[in-house]
């Protein structure tokens, strides 16, 4: 509310820039094709073509600018904050890297385990210690901390090979989220966003 009474014009600028996005369809060609169906997670989880991460295919060992990943923006449709994603397939978690460093993603929320139901909902993308080589991309395992029984924080350093430059990325792992459902009790959850 203050920020407003700071800038009177930002309400009228963002309805401005509301009023002017023009939704593409809600299809999902690109995820539908034959060469992408292999790095769906689910057949019926897949991001429409107007708000899918595109990824770099020069940069891609497989030629392919495919991931199963949405952009999720705030105010301004043009800027987006999150990105959603699978949990990684063992055959995507290059894709996984490379699209957290091309994004230039530096924190990870994670909201499943990797197993549910005796069922892989996730690859493990991360090394369980010392480092992993994915295509390009060099991850090294820094530290896990435990914080409590519902969430876990690790930290990596993250190594493009190519160009031998490295960024940090933190992990923040919520480890209580039911198999089928939603968690009881929204305190853990609270308190892991906090």
């Amino acid at each position: 509310m203050e920020d407003h009474m700071k800038n009177k014009d930002r309400l009228a600028k963002e309805w401005e820039a509301l009023c002017a996005y023009e939704v593409d369809p809600c299809s999902t060609t690109a995820a539908m094709l034959p060469q992408n169906g292999s790095k769906n997670r689910y057949s019926d989880v897949l991001p429409f073509d107007h708000s899918r991460v595109i990824l770099n295919d020069l940069a891609n060992p497989n030629r392919s600018d495919y991931i199963n990943a949405s952009t999720i923006t705030d105010h301004d449709p043009r800027s987006p904050v999150y990105i959603v994603t699978q949990g990684p397939l063992p055959s995507t978690v290059a894709d996984f890297w490379q699209m957290v460093w091309e994004q230039g993603s530096v924190i990870i929320v994670m909201l499943t385990r990797l197993l549910e139901n005796g069922v892989g909902s996730s690859a493990r993308y991360w090394p369980e210690e010392g480092s992993a080589l994915h295509s390009n991309f060099e991850v090294h395992l820094v530290s896990e901390h435990i914080w409590c029984d519902d969430y876990l924080v690790r930290s990596f350093f993250l190594k493009n090979i190519k160009t031998n430059e490295t960024r940090t990325v933190t992990q923040f792992h919520y480890l209580s989220w039911p198999e089928n459902g939603v968690p009881p009790n929204p305190r853990s959850l609270l308190e892991f966003r906090r």
